[in-house]
């Protein structure tokens, strides 16, 4: 009985390296990412950009990058191509955790998988590149639609037009919300006084954001005149 032992022993030995044998296929794929979280993984999803790089031919075999961005960080890095090769499966992991700290393409070689380190930052920094050219093209088409929606949101209001014995006098207002942004004088006197009162009135409108404004010395007919069709504009707003 006792010597059975040793022979179970033997035979259990024999069979770990076959428990431990993994084959190895033409193209792995690993994976890391910056953020090991998976709830914060999951939402922070809807707002990343995945982008592949360019494939990279090298002698050891081609070499492609996956990046994924939540805005110009990156935040998992994937390969899709790499070399089968035990210096390439060792450095992937090293290269992959330097960009995740470095956030770039500039980070060291890994010694003994120089060929590997050279196509994966080429291929990195074109995902990276492309990535900043997307959120670029994003960038450039807010403003248009600030401008279109900042249109939508002004009004034109023309006040009534008021009879005074110098002549008749209209304002024309124009709001951005409630905020009176322009001042036009439809109609006034042709007289120098009223000539030279007018930017006076305009300019304390554009400051009071009302028309409860000072008349102006000299030409007292076209201030209330003035006033009356701008309360006028200010009312009929929507």
């Amino acid at each position: 009985m006792k010597r059975a032992i040793p022979a179970l022993v033997l035979s259990a030995a024999a069979l770990v390296p076959v428990w431990r044998y993994a084959p190895s296929t033409d193209t792995t794929t690993t994976t890391q990412s910056a953020e090991p979280n998976p709830s914060a993984s999951a939402s922070a999803a809807a707002g990343s950009n995945v982008v592949a790089g360019t494939t990279v031919t090298t002698e050891k075999g081609p070499v492609q990058v996956q990046a994924t961005f939540q805005g110009e960080k990156i935040t998992a890095v994937e390969m899709l191509q790499q070399p089968d090769h035990p210096q390439t499966e060792a450095a992937v992991p090293v290269l992959i955790e330097e960009t995740l700290e470095a956030q770039s393409a500039d980070i060291d070689t890994v010694s003994g998988a120089t060929l590997t380190s050279e196509g994966y930052k080429e291929s990195l920094q074109a995902a990276i590149d492309e990535n900043a050219k997307s959120a670029s093209s994003s960038d450039s088409s807010s403003p248009s639609a600030s401008a279109s929606e900042e249109a939508s949101a002004s009004q034109t209001v023309a006040g009534s037009t008021v009879g005074t014995s110098k002549g008749d006098v209209q304002v024309q207002v124009t709001f951005e919300g409630d905020k009176i942004t322009a001042v036009e004088m439809l109609k006034q006197p042709n007289h120098p006084q009223t000539e030279a009162a007018v930017p006076v009135l305009i300019k304390e409108t554009l400051a009071a954001q009302s028309a409860d404004i000072d008349i102006v010395s000299g030409a007292t007919i076209t201030s209330d005149g003035y006033k009356e069709s701008l309360q006028a504009a200010i009312d009929a707003k929507a």
